[in-house]
């Protein structure tokens, strides 16, 4: 064996703004395999993730929840930690990106970017939302797609057609955060000079060889379009970490994400007493390795490289992308059922079966992996139950009562076991290359082989002929080393299964002592380590799904109530009749300066002119445009004496108050005067 390696391997961060799915646990569980027979060959590994946990959705989400981010995403990474060792993907450290660690080292990074000169400015054009007075991000747009017409389409691409474009090419524009016409406003914006790094991205990706051959391909094609400054700043309010240096400018979600990864291994660090500056010093021999999925390449094989170059820091060694997951051929989909959680996954079936088909499929090319649930349902009993744990209930039990639990002193048929070796090899290639399918195949082959074997010599038929229980002893001894070997090939895999089988066994299932068969070795009493995968399984799996879907439906409903005061108490037409609502305009508008929020205002109805007291000031600072403008008055409040003079009514607006109140308005034809019924 070569010397042994250091690895840092992670893992894309989960958005904390929603439940990890199926489509998620694909990487997860391609990495927790790699990790794990990197480890099981000697190599050390440093194992890290966490929650991705800033940006507008996040803010949105909380505010819709009626909570702050932080509790959010609190109540978020328990749950996606949860999920995650449900599966059995065991993170040394799952930490979060809102965290000081991870401030500290955007900063700095931040800072040696802008020494360098890879840090400009330039004032840019966004849709604004004028109602919650933020910009807005591409998806927080919708309206009418300008290429093929069809309605309610995302501000960046038509789910329809297919189109993409600017948000501004939109037509009938609305927000998606208030249903407000947006506006397109300037603002200042911080850029990192992706252009500048063009000669040494393009020669990182072409030739280091750190990504799929196919992936490099589809950057080419990036480079040729020419790269563009990438723009790592927003606008508050926004929930992330301040730029250095500014007062309302926020680093771009995808600006810190990535460095989480380091924030979590520093963090990992500081409570284990490791140095963390190995990891990213660019002369250490610690390899970075990134599992992604497709869609976040961009980000990752040239913003993340250029921000860690311009640092001086230590770049990937290996970017690792997959493809996508789809079910029974298609898209998953809510309404049918196959958008599935991973929580709603874990109540109805185990980890294994799952972690053992994903493996079955994967590949070190970047294609979409496709659950098949009638070929998973097949596969996994054929596989696991048939082929592997039914080789070992074949032949436990005749040596727990013919022989007292003790293995024979020496093999029946060396040849069969001398096919161990020959495995042993191909599983190497095919886990080392992340070609697991290939790994996966070569096991089977040799379960196959096994099984066989055991048809062949049919121990239960020996059984019951007089003078072969050496033979039988032997036998059985040859059938469970093999399935020794095919559960440690496996437990990359099947880490749970694999663990039982090792107490079954009395053996630690060590990869380099897979060919030394255990021989006058004694075993524990065999119990089962596997059961079937029953339809009803997965179709009460599926019917969950379709409830998960109602009851998010039903919180997104509550959520968006919430955004709103309950309705008073029930009144009847007479009580409305009591109030009086007239048509007036503001004549003359003053700011009431030893007050913070009211303005003094006199509006005429007609048949004479009141002076009120408003409290607008925070809203209209600018006084002089209130002047001409109608309102509705309620006329017949009692009047009330202020310490700044006497207000006779109340002017009527709508909004939760300071600088977010709203004068309703008044369509033209309506008299000073007129009463509103």
């Amino acid at each position: 064996m070569s010397e042994a390696k250091t690895y840092l391997v992670t893992n894309a961060l989960p958005y904390a703004n929603g439940p990890i799915h199926l489509g998620h646990m694909l990487e997860h569980i391609q990495s927790d395999i790699w990790v794990r027979f990197q480890r099981a060959v000697g190599n050390k590994v440093f194992y890290v993730c966490g929650d991705d946990c800033h940006g507008t959705p996040v803010m949105i989400k909380a505010h819709q929840l009626g909570i702050t981010p932080e509790q959010m995403i609190e109540q978020t990474s328990k749950s996606h930690y949860e999920d995650l060792q449900g599966f059995l993907v065991h993170y040394d450290n799952y930490y979060r990106t809102h965290s000081k660690e991870n401030e500290e080292i955007s900063s700095e990074m931040y800072k040696k970017a802008l020494e360098k000169g890879f840090i400009i400015t330039k004032k840019i054009s966004q849709l604004y939302d004028p109602e919650k007075q933020m910009f807005l991000p591409d998806r927080f747009v919708k309206g009418t797609c300008p290429r093929c017409g069809a309605k309610d389409q995302y501000g960046d691409n038509c789910e329809v057609c297919g189109a993409t474009y600017e948000p501004t090419e939109l037509k009938d524009a609305y927000s998606t955060v208030s249903g407000a016409k947006p506006e397109l406003r300037e603002s200042l914006h911080y850029f990192f000079d992706l252009p500048k790094a063009h000669d040494f991205l393009h020669s990182f990706i072409k030739d280091s060889g750190v990504i799929q051959k196919e992936m490099s391909n589809k950057l080419e094609e990036w480079f040729k379009a020419g790269l563009k400054p990438w723009d790592i700043s927003r606008d508050a309010p926004y929930f992330g970490f301040k730029i250095p240096g500014t007062e309302d400018k926020f680093f771009y979600v995808w600006m810190d994400a990535p460095i989480g990864y380091l924030a979590s291994l520093k963090n990992y660090c500081d409570t284990h007493a490791i140095d963390f500056a190995p990891f990213i010093d660019d002369k250490s021999d610690i390899e970075m390795c990134h599992f992604i999925g497709k869609d976040i390449l961009y980000f990752h094989s040239l913003f993340w490289p250029a921000t860690l170059m311009a640092a001086d820091m230590k770049l990937p060694s290996h970017i690792f992308v997959h493809g996508y997951v789809t079910v029974n051929g298609a898209k998953m989909s809510k309404s049918k059922g196959t958008f599935i959680k991973a929580n709603t996954y874990l109540k109805f079936l185990k980890p294994e079966s799952l972690r053992y088909y994903f493996a079955s499929k994967l590949s070190s090319q970047v294609i979409d992996v496709d659950l098949s649930l009638d070929d998973f349902m097949a596969k996994v009993n054929s596989d696991i139950v048939g082929k592997v744990v039914n080789l070992a209930s074949r032949t436990a039990g005749f040596i727990s009562k013919r022989f007292d639990g003790k293995l024979a002193k020496q093999a029946w048929n060396e040849e069969i076991l001398s096919k161990i070796a020959v495995t042993k090899k191909a599983v190497y290639e095919g886990y080392s290359s992340r070609n697991y399918g290939d790994a996966v195949r070569a096991v089977m082959e040799l379960a196959d082989e096994a099984n066989r074997y055991i048809d062949k010599e049919a121990p239960w038929v020996i059984a019951k002929e007089e003078g072969q229980e050496d033979k039988l002893q032997r036998v059985c001894t040859d059938g469970l080393n093999l399935f020794r070997a095919l559960i440690t090939f496996l437990s990359p895999i099947l880490p749970e299964v694999a663990a039982h089988a090792a107490e079954f066994l009395n053996d630690d299932l060590k990869f380099q002592d897979v060919e030394k068969p255990l021989y006058d070795h004694a075993i524990n009493r065999f119990k089962p380590l596997y059961s079937r995968i029953e339809k009803s399984q997965i179709d009460a799996m599926i019917e969950a799904s379709k409830e998960d879907l109602k009851k998010a439906q039903a919180q997104n409903n509550q959520a968006q109530k919430q955004e709103f005061e309950p309705l008073a108490d029930e009144i009847t037409i007479d009580d409305f009749a009591k109030v009086d609502l007239r048509i007036g305009t503001i004549v003359k508008a003053e700011e009431v300066k030893e007050a913070r929020k009211l303005l003094k205002l006199e509006v005429d109805i007609g048949f004479e002119k009141r002076q009120v007291f408003a409290g607008l000031k925070q809203a209209y600072g600018d006084v002089a445009k209130l002047v001409g403008r109608k309102v509705v008055l309620v006329a017949n409040l009692k009047p009330r004496q202020m310490k700044f003079g006497l207000s006779s009514g109340m002017v009527t607006a709508a909004g939760p108050g300071n600088d977010k109140v709203f004068l309703l308005g008044v369509d033209d034809g309506a008299q000073n005067g007129d009463r509103v019924h």
